[in-house]
């Protein structure tokens, strides 16, 4: 059963665009990961600062071997560390259910 991981990052107006920035410069840092599946990036429109990390897995061991592996890596190579865009996070866990996709 897929799971799905929505990380909540809480982002300061004067930070959006460095958060989106980081993002774009990972391009393709996940999507080789085994047991990927899905990832969007979602900017809040109103009402909020908290963007959306999506991500959706194959299942819960794949997301933990990404997170021991390349992505914790990814936090510990070459370059000084650079300050958070997001201010906090919060990480949720969800079971998939029910699914649907656009008809072809």
């Amino acid at each position: 059963m897929s799971v799905v991981k929505i990380n909540v990052l809480t982002v300061p107006a004067e930070q959006r665009e460095v958060l989106e920035q980081r993002f774009a410069s990972r391009a393709g840092a996940v999507e080789n990961s085994d047991g990927f599946e899905w990832f969007e990036l979602l900017r809040p429109v109103e009402g909020t600062d908290e963007y959306l990390v999506y991500t959706r897995w194959r299942d819960e061991a794949s997301f933990q071997a990404w997170m021991e592996g390349p992505m914790k890596a990814a936090h510990h190579e070459g370059e000084a560390p650079k300050r958070p865009a997001a201010s906090g996070s919060t990480l949720w866990s969800f079971e998939v259910v029910q699914s649907a996709g656009p008809k072809a």
